[in-house]
């Protein structure tokens, strides 16, 4: 049976991760408000996810999309909400977006809406 440093390890872990997983996302009221005030709402999820539901409004752009895409995306000149399922692939698309110059927001999971 482990000992309890093995436990506060993994618990301490487990909170780096949540912890970590939080940082640069914007707040829902935020993203909320930054929506109605014209901001793009982009769902980088899969087709199929996407039909299978999502905020209304989106816009999809799959996350394997998004390097050829961002160009089309900054000249909309509009800022832009991103989210996904996890909050992983909104990360990797903020990143991609933020280098084409463009004003981004990850919300990170759909849920947090």
């Amino acid at each position: 049976m482990p000992d309890n440093a093995f436990w506060i390890a993994i618990a301490a872990a487990v909170l780096v991760w949540f912890f970590m997983s939080r940082l640069g996302k914007v707040a829902p009221a935020e993203a909320r408000r930054l929506v109605s005030g014209g901001a793009i709402l982009l769902d980088v999820r899969s087709p199929a996810e996407f039909a299978g539901g999502h905020l209304d409004g989106a816009l999809n752009v799959p996350v394997s999309d998004i390097q050829v895409r961002a160009g089309e995306l900054a000249k909309k000149g509009k800022p832009i909400v991103v989210y996904c399922a996890s909050g992983m692939r909104s990360s990797s698309a903020a990143r991609v977006l933020k280098g084409a110059g463009v004003e981004v927001h990850d919300l990170g999971a759909m849920s947090r809406w």
